[in-house]
């Protein structure tokens, strides 16, 4: 009888067959997917089922930020099966207390009420609840070249073009949306020549113009849209918008927390503290599915006398709680924050090197271990060679080419329309750092080639 039950050992190719067949894969389409059968993982490596060794030099979609396989959180999500695999949220568990007193350790002070959920789309949905019911507003300002979520709010607030398969959405769901903040090339610098922070001031115009404003959604340091890093004086300006005319700000911290750029929330680096912070992804280096929506005193002290009205079956799920203590102490342990700092300026110095090498690298950008290198058609226009009308459409990308001659060479390279997105796990070694970034050199002249004078 066990042999007739027993299953026969998959091939590598026909995992990879069966994924196709059977599953769909994301933002793309089905007739060009071959996903690549990927057996074990471990540090800053990944291996195919063919035995074939990837350096990880995205983190894969910038979340693994301790590394593939780190054996704290691997015991710890086994002692947390052990001790409540599950409870409904209405329970207290040793995990969520936990866990809420270590977030107070490395949140921006004054951020203490936690709504537990299973990723950054849901964390971000919570928020835009909580602000509604909060200020009884409905509106909420995001911006172009952002990504805040894929369900029906949260793909609405997105600002990039993964929304426009949904539309209308935006303004049906309530969003509207500002210029994004793009110091390399400023959405409205014909508008405002000279800019001193249009940007924050456009965002005050639409809310004296906009009734009902219960928000405006940022993320502080911009993820997959290109890595783009405000001007100093950006943040404290919109915090007092914010202030003057009673609007949240709801930070989306999703991809650039937990240690990304050098400091354990990218809104650190100025001093600014948000209504609603919004996290996931690094919060468990993406071992177990967990998000976090986290409030500031005033608007939790709302819903003690008013109705909080969200919740769902998985929210403080016990075994997505308990691992993701041991994963801010193995971050605390290896001071990872301290290192994704320390190890900035050597990336920044490397990645201006190929900016000066190659002419299709229009700019180079980052804080920490956060990177993107953009490349353009010409330095001039900084027009790209590819635009998101490209992506949605189908056609073949310049920087895909590129990522999969790296992808032949043995390095997992993250890049989206214009743009390669260089955020390695936070134990990156130099001379894995050196390892990529040589690989992104070695086939850059391929944008080079296309280069108009």
């Amino acid at each position: 009888m066990s042999d007739i039950l027993s299953t026969p050992e998959l091939t590598s190719e026909q995992i990879s067959t069966i994924t196709r067949q059977t599953n769909y894969g994301t933002w793309r389409f089905q007739k060009t997917w071959k996903p690549l059968h990927i057996a074990d993982a471990e540090g800053c490596w990944m291996i195919d089922g063919a035995g074939k060794r990837y350096l990880d030099f995205s983190s894969q979609l910038m979340c693994v930020n301790l590394g593939h396989k780190n054996p704290r959180v691997i015991d710890a999500i086994a002692e947390q099966a052990r001790e409540l695999a599950y409870v409904a949220p209405g329970y207290a568990t040793s995990a969520r207390a936990r866990l809420s007193e270590k977030l107070l350790e490395v949140l921006p002070a004054g951020i203490n009420k936690f709504f537990f959920a299973t990723s950054g789309t849901e964390a971000n949905e919570a928020a835009f609840k909580i602000a509604r019911m909060y200020t009884g507003k409905t509106k909420i300002i995001s911006r172009y070249r952002s990504y805040h979520g894929s369900t029906s709010a949260s793909i609405a607030a997105t600002g990039d073009p993964r929304r426009w398969a949904m539309e209308p959405g935006g303004k049906a769901n309530g969003f509207v949306f500002a210029p994004e903040t793009n110091c390399y090339n400023c959405p409205i610098k014909h508008t405002y020549p000279g800019c001193n922070i249009a940007c924050a001031d456009y965002i005050e115009h639409m809310i004296r113009n906009e009734s009902d404003v219960a928000a405006i959604l940022v993320e502080p340091v911009v993820g997959t849209n290109g890595v783009l890093i405000p001007p100093p004086e950006y943040f404290p300006r919109l915090r007092k918008i914010c202030d003057a005319h009673g609007v949240l700000m709801i930070a989306d911290e999703v991809m650039a927390g937990w240690g990304r750029t050098g400091k354990w929330f990218s809104v650190d680096h100025w001093n600014v503290k948000p209504d609603i912070l919004v996290t996931a992804k690094g919060i468990t280096s993406a071992y177990l599915p967990l998000g976090l929506c986290a409030t500031t005193t005033p608007i939790a002290d709302y819903f003690e006398d008013h109705y909080f009205s969200h919740g769902h079956t998985y929210e403080a799920h016990p075994l997505t709680l308990g691992p993701a203590v041991a994963t801010i102490e193995e971050m605390q342990r290896l001071k990872l924050v301290e290192r994704a700092a320390e190890l900035e300026p050597y990336v920044r110095e490397k990645l201006e090197a190929l900016k000066a090498k190659h002419p299709a690298v229009g700019d180079v950008r980052g804080l920490g271990l956060f990177f993107a290198v953009e490349i353009v058609k010409n330095r001039s226009t900084k027009e790209p060679f590819n635009s998101m009308r490209d992506k949605v459409e189908g056609k073949p990308l310049i920087v895909d080419q590129i990522v999969a001659k790296m992808m032949a060479d043995g390095v997992a390279q993250q890049a989206w329309i214009s743009h390669f997105v260089i955020a390695p796990p936070l134990i990156v070694t130099k001379e894995e750092l050196d390892l990529g970034i040589a690989a992104l050199d070695e086939h850059l002249g391929i944008a080079d080639a296309l280069v108009q004078p």
